[in-house]
């Protein structure tokens, strides 16, 4: 239930590989998880219905997070008892990780790639690993193979695990390699404040065995706040020059960017990649420890990071739908602040020269709200126009506690950016194809956690042929 997320829709992927029938219902289909699921074959129904789960039979039904009471096929499961269920973490504690080696990536930004980089360089390495990344990767053969080697590399959530279940997610996934990328407050559906998302990180440290190990950004206060934990190896990452592993020489530019990894003060490696921005390059220095260490490697200068330089991301991070003379379509899967101000410095030096046109869905249920309003409007005051996109499910908040995108205007405005806000995403389509008539040598760059009703994809089909 709830299959096209993409960790759903990968876990499907995997559930099938184990030898099962697999089938699954969500609303608001759309890709690529929706393409991915077609391709494998695997039958998605478009909505809920009590009556057609009944006529499956389902022998197990796993319940994704976002199902919550009053849903009809929650309703039906609740009222029998020949149908067990399942939350998807625990169904991963007790299959999947059985036997293996966890390396679980977690931090409020950069999971997907962090987790995406961790498989592929083990994949590169010949270890075979297993993994579940929540999205479509470029260098992998999709989001989740059941792998045969040790490691099983898989994105750690701290979203609750569903509504029978509210500890976090990574919480079920016996962490052997433990990575905390970064630590911000989010999801104010379920976390008060800042210090309540500590509280879930702790609980984190506190199950990674003595003989395993947690590999943190050593930059980030936030984080350092949980610490010590002397009950395990806690290994440092930043730029700093305290960390263990120490992130030199970064540059970017139009090619992509460059720097060094040093290790306790010897080089490790030179990489130039086609990443881009100090986020991406701190997310590599992550997964390059947490494949060394989930190898057994005691230092990790015996482990070969050669491949970085061919690795060529995700989808949905920093995509380009179209790219030609004049335009260049871009959608990204930031949804918070910190991400939207990385890929927006990282997108200065990718594209220099060109005008930079954001258009961003507030769609989480943290966007969605006045918590993060002026951190929105720093961010995106880095751009030179601003198409604001209709508030998600805006008329389900009071207008003191909804995010004011007519506010953000002015104060955008006020700092010299053309900004626009529109009450709905067909308005602001059908201004971006307005301004295709004058705007020449832009990016156009889409933020956005969901489909933004199909405007990114229909805009670069607007600038391919007019």
């Amino acid at each position: 239930m709830g299959i096209c997320g993409t960790a759903m829709g990968n876990a499907a992927l995997l559930v099938r590989e184990q030898g099962h029938e697999v089938c699954g219902a969500d609303t608001g289909v759309y890709p690529p998880m929706s393409d991915v699921l077609a391709d494998a074959g695997i039958e998605v129904f478009d909505g809920y219905s009590a009556q057609r789960l009944a006529e499956i039979k389902p022998d197990r039904v796993v319940v994704g997070n976002a199902m919550s009471r009053g849903n009809v096929e929650v309703e039906w499961l609740l009222n029998q008892s020949e149908v067990t269920f399942i939350s998807l973490p625990q169904l991963f504690h007790d299959t999947v990780l059985q036997g293996r080696r966890p390396v679980v990536i977690t931090g409020t930004h950069g999971k997907t790639t962090t987790s995406t980089l961790t498989a592929f360089l083990l994949e590169e390495a010949g270890v075979a690993p297993g993994w579940l990344i929540g999205g479509v990767p470029r260098d992998l053969p999709g989001g989740a193979t059941l792998g045969k080697g040790e490691p099983f590399v898989i994105e750690g959530d701290e979203y609750d695990t569903a509504f029978f279940d509210k500890r976090s997610k990574f919480i079920h996934y016996r962490p052997h390699v433990a990575v905390l990328n970064n630590l911000e407050f989010d999801h104010a559906d379920i976390f008060r404040d800042l210090e309540d998302v500590q509280r879930t990180f702790r609980h984190l440290l506190r199950i990674i065995p003595s003989q395993g190990c947690a590999i943190v950004n050593g930059d980030d206060s936030n984080i350092a706040a949980l610490l010590p934990a002397p009950w395990t190896q806690i290994i440092r990452v930043g730029t700093g020059a305290d960390n263990d592993l120490v992130i030199s020489n970064f540059v970017d530019g139009a090619e992509g960017a460059c720097f060094d990894l040093i290790w306790k003060g010897t080089l490790w490696t030179r990489v130039s990649w086609l990443m881009h921005g100090l986020f991406n390059a701190r997310n590599a220095a992550m997964a390059a420890l947490s494949a060394a260490k989930s190898c057994g490697y005691e230092s990790p200068l015996e482990f070969d990071l050669q491949a970085l330089a061919r690795f060529r991301g995700v989808r949905r991070r920093q995509d380009v739908l179209h790219q030609c003379q004049d335009w260049t379509v871009l959608e990204d899967f930031a949804h918070h602040p910190t991400a939207i101000a990385g890929a927006l410095e990282g997108l200065r030096a990718a594209y220099p020269g060109r005008e930079l046109c954001v258009s961003f869905e507030p769609r989480s249920n943290t966007a969605c709200t006045s918590l993060f309003q002026q951190a929105f409007t720093l961010a995106l005051a880095a751009a030179d126009r601003v198409y604001l996109g209709a508030v998600h499910r805006a008329e389900k908040m009071e207008a003191h506690l909804r995010l004011d995108t007519e506010r953000m205007v002015s104060e955008l405005s006020e700092v010299g950016r053309v900004a626009m806000a529109f009450e709905t995403n067909e308005q602001l389509f059908e201004q971006i194809k307005a301004d295709c008539t004058a705007v020449r040598k832009c990016v156009f760059v889409f933020f956005t956690n969901g489909s933004f009703d199909g405007v990114p994809h229909r805009t670069a089909q607007f600038v391919m042929h007019g």
